[in-house]
C-alpha cells in the first residue's frame, strides 16, 4: 500500500481503509465489518494500534511490557486478515502516542477510520469509548463506529442515512448512496420531526400547525430524494418520515429496517465548533444496535 509521511496522511493516491484496534478486537466487529469494506471497494486496510504513551510510563509496566503486548495483539489481528487480492497488501502496525489524536492524524486523507464502539482504553461501563466518541469528533475523515459481536445481516436490507433541517448532510448522503451502492441494496432517507417544545404540552390543540409541519417534512425529504436520484439513477431511494424524537426516531427506524449501516451528518467543521458531534450524533452512537458512520461536512476554513 502507499507510504506515509511522519504525519500520518497518505502519500500517493491509492485509497485505504483505516481500521484502530485495542485490546478488545475480538469483542468487537469493527475488523470483520473493515474486511468487508476492503473487499466491496477493493482497497487494501491500513490497521493501527495505538500504544498509549501513558501505559509506557506508569510505575507497574516497562516500555518493553507495554510494547511487547502490543506487538503480539498486533500479530493476532494479521492472523484474521485475508488475503487481499486488489493487488495491495494489508499493513498493520503499533504506534505510539495518545489513541484518538494519533488514529485521527494517521487517517488523514483516508476513505474512513473504523474502530470498535467500545473505544480502545475505555471502561467497559460506558456504552461507547471516549476513544470511539473523541474519533467522531476530531477525525476529518468518515468515522465508523461498529457495536460489538456484529455480524453481516441477511438480505437486501437498506443502508439508512438521516437528514434533517439543516444543510450539513450532502456528505453523510453521499457517503450512505455510495455504501448503499457498494451493497447493491437501497439507501433510505429518514427525517424525523416533532413539535416546537413552545407546543408540545398542548399538540393536541395545534392539529393545524402539526399537520403543516408534517406536510413540510414530507416534501423536503421527498425534494431531497428527487435531487439525489439524478445523481445516482439506477440506485433505489426510498423515503420515510417520522414524528419522534430524533434520536428515538432513527433508532427505531435502524432497528425494524435491519439496517446495514446508519450514516448521520455531523457538524459544519470550522475552527468556532467547539463541539462538532450534537446529541442526536452522540445518542445515535451510544444506543445503535448497527454500524454508525458519522460524516462531517469539509471545514469551511
Amino acid at each position: 500500500m502507499a507510504a506515509m509521511k511522519a504525519t500520518g496522511q497518505l502519500v500517493g493516491t491509492r485509497p485505504v481503509i483505516f481500521l484502530g484496534v485495542d485490546g478488545s478486537w475480538r469483542e468487537t466487529g469493527a475488523l470483520e465489518w473493515a474486511i468487508q469494506e476492503s473487499v466491496l471497494r477493493g482497497e487494501p486496510l491500513s490497521i493501527v494500534h495505538v500504544i498509549d504513551e501513558r501505559l509506557r510510563k506508569t510505575p507497574y509496566l516497562t516500555p518493553a511490557t507495554v510494547d511487547g503486548q502490543a506487538m503480539e495483539l498486533i500479530q493476532q489481528v494479521r492472523s484474521e486478515l485475508p488475503a487481499a487480492d486488489h493487488g495491495a497488501s494489508h499493513l498493520a502496525k503499533t504506534v505510539i502516542g495518545h489513541p484518538a489524536t494519533t488514529l485521527a492524524a494517521l487517517a488523514e486523507g483516508s476513505r474512513m477510520l473504523v474502530v470498535g464502539r467500545r473505544g480502545i482504553g475505555s471502561f467497559q461501563r460506558l456504552l461507547i469509548g471516549s476513544t470511539s466518541e473523541a474519533l467522531a469528533n476530531q477525525a476529518r475523515v468518515p468515522v465508523v463506529v461498529v457495536p460489538d459481536r456484529w455480524k453481516p445481516p441477511r438480505g437486501a436490507v437498506p443502508v439508512i442515512v438521516g437528514i434533517d433541517d439543516s444543510p450539513q448532510s450532502e456528505a453523510a448522503i453521499d457517503f450512505a448512496a455510495t455504501a448503499a451502492t457498494e451493497r447493491k441494496v437501497p439507501v433510505r432517507l429518514v427525517h424525523v420531526w416533532d413539535l416546537p417544545n413552545v407546543y408540545s404540552w398542548e399538540a393536541r390543540s395545534f392539529s393545524d400547525i402539526e399537520g403543516d409541519l408534517a406536510e413540510h417534512a414530507e416534501r423536503r425529504v421527498a425534494a431531497i430524494a428527487d435531487q439525489w436520484g439524478h445523481k445516482y439513477p439506477d440506485l433505489e431511494i426510498q423515503t420515510e418520515v417520522r414524528r419522534s424524537h430524533p434520536v428515538r426516531g432513527l433508532l427505531e427506524a435502524a432497528d425494524e429496517a435491519g439496517a446495514q449501516l446508519l450514516v448521520i451528518g455531523g457538524r459544519n467543521r470550522s475552527r468556532a465548533a467547539s463541539w462538532l458531534l450534537g446529541s442526536t450524533g452522540r445518542g445515535v452512537l451510544h444506543h445503535a444496535t448497527c454500524p454508525v458512520a458519522i460524516v462531517h461536512e469539509p471545514r469551511t476554513d
